[in-house]
């Protein structure tokens, strides 16, 4: 458990979060134009809905406008890569929302959206593992791809001054928040995540 930041770290935290959700906004977009199960696309469609009324809600809050991508982000075109994808940001988007939450109580239902789209992915994720055969092998190898790449992408989000008393702490909270998440879902196995961790704090 992390303790509440100051309300000197809103304005980097709302930020960040105007970044994630464009990220997030691409992300989905591209993925519409993959080959996905039956019902997710549908879910996607909503998802990319919500995305944009939440990205222009932090532009309105922040009073700028963010960069608007011509190309669209590349996303795995397999499904079961594809998933642990979109999977492992909406975590890493939700924990930030929680942090968000904590100076701005009235955003409450940007972290009830985010706990819908974790949920919707998680189900399909452990769907896919359930199955067992070539795409859960894939999947799993796709999420130790994934988690390797992920203290780069975090320390890029805790950039900034506002931010840096609280970096190490925000750090750990936030990959021991995904590694927990691929751990109970069966993505990773738990020494998987520990061993990433003690590495990173090793270097």
């Amino acid at each position: 458990m992390i303790h509440p930041l100051p309300s000197t770290c809103e304005r980097a935290l709302l930020e960040r979060f105007l970044k994630a959700e464009a990220m997030a906004l691409w992300a989905v977009r591209s993925a519409q134009a993959q080959d996905v199960p039956p019902g997710v696309l549908q879910f996607l469609r909503r998802h990319e809905e919500e995305e944009a009324q939440h990205l222009k809600q932090f532009e309105q809050l922040l009073g700028v406008r963010s960069h608007h991508k011509t190309v669209l982000p590349r996303v795995p075109s397999q499904w079961w890569a594809l998933a642990v994808h979109l999977y492992g940001y909406e975590t890493l988007g939700l924990e930030f929302a929680k942090l968000l939450i904590e100076l701005r109580a009235d955003l409450i239902s940007i972290l009830k959206d985010e706990e819908v789209h974790v949920g919707f992915f998680e189900d399909q994720v452990r769907a896919i593992l359930v199955r067992g055969g070539s795409a859960a092998d894939g999947a799993r190898r796709t999420a130790q791809a994934w988690r390797r790449r992920l203290p780069g992408t975090v320390d890029r989000y805790l950039d900034g001054e506002s931010l840096a008393p609280f970096r190490d702490e925000l750090r750990r909270h936030l990959l021991g928040a995904v590694d927990e998440r691929f751990v109970t879902v069966g993505l990773l196995a738990r020494s998987e995540g520990r061993d990433a961790s003690i590495v990173e704090a090793e270097g």
